[in-house]
């Protein structure tokens, strides 16, 4: 499989438009439509709230700000929380990820280099190497880390110190981080999904900021479609913004939102392309399930880690396919999405034609 570098789905997410895999030019755009303080950015209330706390009292106290780490789905806010937490300080900051640390030498290299009270981005931390997880801990709880010098018995451990630093953690799987990782992190917040109310919010922010003109059900048509993500959002808003140019006067409203998007295979529900292959085959091959989760991706020509990673955790998500033991099943409100209608009782209660007991989940 091809790994994007800084996300655990597979690179066949960052080509959809609802993927949350950000590519290059959304990790360009985003610069530009970042907010710069915790009271420009929109959404998680409480995140907010508690984070602002943090750093108001460590300023007070003229000290860096406890470590942190931020959990959540891709592309819903952690980058950007971790530069307004820089900024809140008036720190700077330094951003690296864990698939790009692979030996201690290389943290040690980057621990050696920060200024006191410079706040070093981690993004997915959880990926990060053994033997420099270890050296972190020493170097979140001590400030302090252990370079060897030489190798076998004549190998020697040379302290150094450290200046204080701020470690902002970021991963989308914070079940994989090893306990005494997380512990040392002095604050931790879980990233929700957005309410289409405050992606309402991130597109009319963003449009004003494109200097695009949009209506308020314009606005809404895309929140609706953007899976609780305002990075889909704003690749989605660039998208109609696209199509108003080319086929209307360049003013964004439903209509044109709804036209604009049906061109680009993304449904009033936020399915895409993918989403309802899937969807499609479970339900007019297998009857609705249960089916193996192999036989599904042969079924929709994609590989299994695909369907696994990108397509079912939104289907999921909504309700529209549920995970059991003896295979992937849809819901009633699968049938009704696609305008199908649902088998009456089957017999054996294997579910289509029986491969669910024979592939398994």
């Amino acid at each position: 499989m091809n790994w994007d570098e800084t996300t655990d789905s597979p690179a066949a997410g960052a080509e959809r438009l609802v993927g949350s895999v950000a590519d290059r030019e959304d990790q360009a755009v985003e610069a530009a439509l970042r907010p710069k303080d915790l009271g420009e950015f929109i959404g998680q209330e409480k995140v907010r709230e508690q984070l602002d706390l943090v750093l108001r009292a460590a300023r007070a106290r003229g000290a860096t700000a406890d470590h942190v780490l931020l959990s959540g789905a891709p592309g819903l806010g952690k980058t950007t929380l971790s530069m307004i937490i820089a900024a809140e300080m008036g720190a700077p900051i330094r951003i690296t990820s864990g698939p790009a640390i692979q030996h201690a030498g290389d943290l040690a290299a980057i621990l050696s280099s920060l200024q006191e009270g410079e706040v070093l981005f981690l993004d997915e931390i959880h990926r990060m190497s053994r033997p420099a997880e270890e050296m972190l801990y020493m170097a979140m709880e001590d400030f302090r880390v252990d370079v060897i010098v030489g190798k076998g018995p004549g190998a020697t451990a040379i302290p150094l110190e450290l200046p204080p630093f701020t470690l902002v953690g970021a991963t989308t799987r914070a079940g994989l981080l090893p306990p005494p990782l997380r512990d040392r992190f002095g604050f931790t917040a879980h990233m929700e999904f957005y309410e289409p109310a405050e992606l309402e919010r991130v597109v009319h922010r963003s449009a004003q900021l494109l200097d695009v003109e949009i209506e308020a059900d314009g606005a809404a048509e895309i929140a609706g479609r953007s899976r609780g993500t305002p990075r889909i959002a704003n690749r989605l808003l660039r998208r109609v913004r696209d199509y108003a140019q080319v086929k209307a006067d360049g003013l964004i409203t439903r209509d044109i939102a709804g036209a604009a998007l049906a061109v680009y295979e993304v449904d009033p529900r936020g399915l895409d392309r993918l989403d309802r292959a899937v969807l499609t085959a479970l339900l007019k091959l297998f009857g609705g399930g249960p089916v193996g989760l192999s036989t599904l991706a042969v079924a929709v020509g994609e590989e299994r880690e695909t369907v696994e990673e990108v397509a079912e955790p939104f289907l999921v998500r909504e309700g529209l396919l549920a995970r059991t033991p003896r295979g992937r099943v849809a819901t009633p409100a699968a049938w009704a999405h696609l305008g199908l209608t649902p088998p009456g009782p089957r017999g054996g209660g294997t579910g289509g034609n029986g491969q669910g007991d024979l592939f398994g989940a």
